[in-house]
């Protein structure tokens, strides 16, 4: 039975490098849930959020820490007219 699920949601482009073997799993896995590459990459993040103790931990003591937007976000038209005054986009899990 796979581990992750994955249903439709909004979708942001970001640029990610990954170890070639990495990148070489997540192709099979997709193809084994018959799901897009991009899906497992979404999905397997939000199951690590979710499963990680410490993370969570972290999130409940400092729950509004800012921290430098590491993430490369690709601008489209959608992401710029919803940004105010040219404000950075900030990308959010998907609930």
């Amino acid at each position: 039975m796979p581990l992750l699920t994955v249903t439709a949601s909004k979708k942001i482009d970001a640029t990610l490098r990954l170890e070639e073997s990495t990148a070489k799993m997540i192709d099979r896995y997709a193809a084994f849930l018959n799901v897009s590459a991009d899906d497992v990459v979404d999905k397997g993040m939000e199951y690590i959020f979710t499963k990680d103790k410490d993370f969570q931990q972290h999130l409940t003591k400092q729950p509004d820490l800012q921290v430098p937007t590491s993430l490369r976000i690709k601008k489209t038209p959608n992401t710029v007219a919803s940004t105010k005054n040219g404000a950075k986009a900030i990308a959010s899990a998907a609930k």
